[in-house]
């Protein structure tokens, strides 16, 4: 497995990364063509750097308005780490996917913490985080069946009550799904 070379990222990020690695190492995806729902990113290219056939959305792409890409048939697998929880509708995406296979990881929703929000950026928020029976309802609906499925915690290594909380309570989701 081949490590990870940005240093813009934060080791939590670079902790997900790794987990995801992880999570698809099993899945015998690197001969499917792969569309990763979202632009070019660190985690792209570390997929691409440990074999993965991946292509990128357009950066800039409202998945929300704009989600013929994955109509046409084109891909095998469909990935999208991280990116659903920033759609206000997810549905239609998932439902309209033509390849067979897919790879989510999706934020679950904490207790103690409300949803992310950054006031200043529209493209920058949470309009869903997940318990996972949420996930799969909505995958089931959009004609998706789970295959497999992992929590992992996301330590940010601070000291307080939070950090505590979020080093013992799984904060990330991931699933494989079939059609």
């Amino acid at each position: 497995m081949k490590a990870i070379q940005n240093n813009t990222y934060n080791k939590t990020h670079q902790r997900r990364f790794l987990k995801t690695l992880e999570f698809m190492a099993d899945l015998d995806l690197k001969s499917a063509s792969i569309l990763n729902l979202g632009p070019d990113n660190p985690l792209s290219d570390l997929l691409i750097a440990n074999g993965y056939s991946v292509t990128n959305t357009a950066p800039g792409l409202d998945l929300d308005l704009d989600y013929d890409v994955v109509k046409d048939g084109t891909y095998s697998a469909v990935i999208g780490f991280e990116i659903l929880e920033h759609l206000v509708s997810p549905f239609p995406l998932l439902q309209h996917i033509a390849g067979n296979k897919l790879v989510l990881s999706v934020p679950l929703s904490l207790w103690f913490a409300p949803a992310y929000w950054n006031e200043s950026d529209p493209y920058d928020r949470h309009y869903h985080e997940f318990e996972p029976r949420q996930l799969k309802m909505l995958l089931e609906k959009a004609g998706w069946k789970v295959k497999k499925e992992a929590k992992f915690t996301n330590p940010s290594g601070k000291i307080g009550l939070r950090p505590i909380l979020r080093a013992i309570t799984p904060r990330h989701y991931f699933v494989y799904c079939e059609r």
